[in-house]
């Protein structure tokens, strides 16, 4: 009986490194498939995933965003695990389809997480709690409560009281910043499978993520220069799944323009049918990856079942994790640093622990068991992983404070002609990346043919400015905002084509540049401690966006002079601190590129 998680064992076969696929390998062709659907269904998720834990289950702004960059940071901490699993039992081809398995899985957990209604809104007032009612849609949406039989309207103050409005307009109560309490009352059955769909998700996606784009490596011998180029190919195919999907999951769970859609299970359904395709795609690849991602020499089979159940073993803690998160109070101000830190939820103690073990670790590893030579460019990949946490804080800010920033502040009419949604408007990064990829790989192939390519240090500096320079793009498009306080769809648009930019110099230059500066004996590991990286930039993500929230009531804020005030003042501080990192970083690059050791 053949393995459901791979192939029946068999002799390795002949490694086939022709340029049959756009002068490269064929086999990256299976693997540029299978990632677009996998990335279909992940993105397509994420698409929803923030507007759906705001308007759906109604979580405040700081739970929201909190939870999101909990969920985004352990996506790419579980990587780390999966990527050792890998290394040492499985071999990059079982771990891709195990995970697989278990992220469609997970989509399906939160198709019925939706199933039971969406949490009632509700409000504090100075201690005592009143239903909160919604009417209309849209820019008619308006929220009310009942006050001695009496239904106000809810209006959000600049100097962020509330006036309670009767229906002439005249302030009935006015209540003191502080005093307005808003919140939500949630099913404890839907909200459980909320945290175990995503439980299962971040599983899954530890196996799956690493060992693929190792996979990619494997397919070039060291030195072969068409490898970033390679990656860059690979990494459209990321893209250019998430870019069907991060239109279509939106438009089936809320629809657009005077179509309301089918329901938030309907797009957590198709993301769960495009990652079915992917494990598909790769299951049945027609012994085309033979050879390829095979089981470590010397590896026990009868390991395996073990390693499945650790993993199984795994969902119960992303669960407990979760809900830390959710339960997770701000400490009191005047706590200073301990305080902040002892305060800190277990997510993440857990995120700047294990970096903190990881990074040195690694390094004395490195140290013990390579020669000069490795352990110099080890040193470099391990300062070019910790510039990419400020990348990846900051250019994250797109699933959670830029969505809220679309859904908020953003006037969605394309032309005049028909509007998008808030989720929707996460597709420009999808479709910049698959629109300019072409033109950057092909960019980087000439520069190499002419000796001028600039190094990877230097495309790392340039990512960062870059990031900066799309929000600080986006401050500027604020001071054109109309009297109701929204900005052009066109700013943000600009932001993502700027940030689009910025990660074609890092994120695909950054998966060969470990391919390529790593000890081949833990280049999986390597690969996992790249995700860890992105891991805690997520975490720290979430903890960035969480000082651009507002208040809102039924999953509407109350006063959208306050929000875009805030959203500004956040983006323009993050803009002008990461600009200032990618000018030292390209201060760096010339001894970085020493240390490199000629590596390209």
């Amino acid at each position: 009986m053949s393995d459901p998680l791979g192939a029946a064992e068999a002799p390795p076969a002949p490694r086939s490194r022709d340029a049959a696929w756009f002068g490269h390998p064929s086999q990256l062709a299976r693997l540029f498939t299978t990632e677009a659907m996998e990335r279909f269904g992940y993105y397509g998720m994420r698409a929803l995933l923030t507007l759906y834990l705001a308007q759906h289950f109604l979580f405040s702004d700081t739970t929201t965003t909190g939870l999101y960059g909990g969920f985004t940071a352990l996506v790419y901490l579980t990587p780390l695990i999966g990527g050792l699993m890998a290394d040492r039992f499985l071999g990059s081809k079982r771990s891709v389809k195990f995970g697989a398995i278990l992220m469609s899985l997970g989509y399906v957990v939160l198709c019925f997480s939706s199933t039971g209604g969406a949490a009632k809104p509700y409000a504090l007032i100075e201690g005592t709690r009143y239903e909160v009612t919604v009417e209309g849609s849209g820019e008619a949406r308006k929220q009310y409560v009942t006050d001695a039989g009496a239904s106000l309207r809810i209006k959000g103050n600049d100097d962020k009281s509330v006036s309670l409005l009767r229906t002439d307009g005249s302030e009935a109560r006015h209540i003191a910043p502080g005093g307005f309490e808003p919140g939500g009352e949630r099913n404890p059955l839907y909200t459980f499978l909320l945290i175990v769909g995503l439980a299962f998700v971040t599983v899954g996606n530890g196996f799956f993520k690493p060992n693929i784009s190792t996979i990619v490596g494997e397919l070039y011998e060291q030195g072969d220069r068409r490898r970033d180029a390679g990656f860059t190919i690979f990494y459209m195919g990321i893209n250019l799944g998430s870019l069907f999907s991060q239109i279509l999951c939106p438009l089936l769970a809320v629809g657009m323009g005077s179509w309301g859609g089918l329901g938030w299970w309907a797009g957590f359904a198709l993301a769960a049918a495009g990652m079915a395709v992917s494990w598909l795609l790769f299951q049945f690849d027609g012994g085309k990856l033979d050879g390829y991602g095979e089981r470590p020499a010397g590896a026990n089979p009868s390991r395996d079942i073990l390693v499945y159940a650790g993993a199984v073993l795994a969902i119960p803690l992303a669960y407990l994790l979760f809900a830390n998160l959710m339960a997770y109070v701000k400490p009191a101000e005047g706590s200073g640093l301990l305080g902040y830190i002892a305060s800190l939820p277990i997510m993440g103690k857990i995120m700047f622990g294990t970096f903190l073990v990881a990074i040195p670790g690694i390094l004395i590893w490195s140290w013990r068991n390579g020669d000069k030579r490795e352990f110099e460019m080890m040193i470099a990949a391990i300062v070019l992983i910790t510039f990419n946490t400020v990348f990846w804080t900051l250019f994250e800010q797109a699933g959670s404070s830029l969505t809220l920033f679309a859904d908020r502040n953003t006037d969605m009419s394309v032309f005049g002609l028909f509007s998008i949604t808030a989720g929707q408007t996460q597709f420009f990064n999808a479709f910049f990346i698959v629109a300019l990829a072409p033109l950057f790989s092909m960019l980087w192939g000439g520069l190499a043919r002419r000796g001028i390519e600039p190094g990877i240090p230097v495309k790392f500096g340039l990512a960062l400015v870059g990031v900066g320079a799309g929000f600080l793009f986006l401050v500027w498009g604020a001071a054109f905002a109309g009297p109701d306080y929204k900005v052009a769809l066109w700013w943000l648009a600009g932001l993502y084509l700027i940030h689009s930019m910025a990660e074609l110099c890092i994120s695909p230059v950054g998966l060969s540049m470990v391919t390529k500066l790593s000890i081949a004996r833990i280049v999986g590991l390597m690969m996992g401690t790249w995700f860890l990286s992105i891991a805690v930039a997520q975490y720290v993500a979430g903890v960035v966006a969480q000082f651009a929230s507002v208040e809102t009531v039924g999953g509407e804020v109350t006063n959208l002079k306050v929000s875009l005030d805030t959203y500004v003042g956040v983006f323009q501080t993050i803009g002008e601190v990461s600009a200032v990192i990618g000018l030292l970083l390209l201060a760096l690059s010339v001894p970085l590129k020493r240390l490199m050791h000629g590596v390209k």
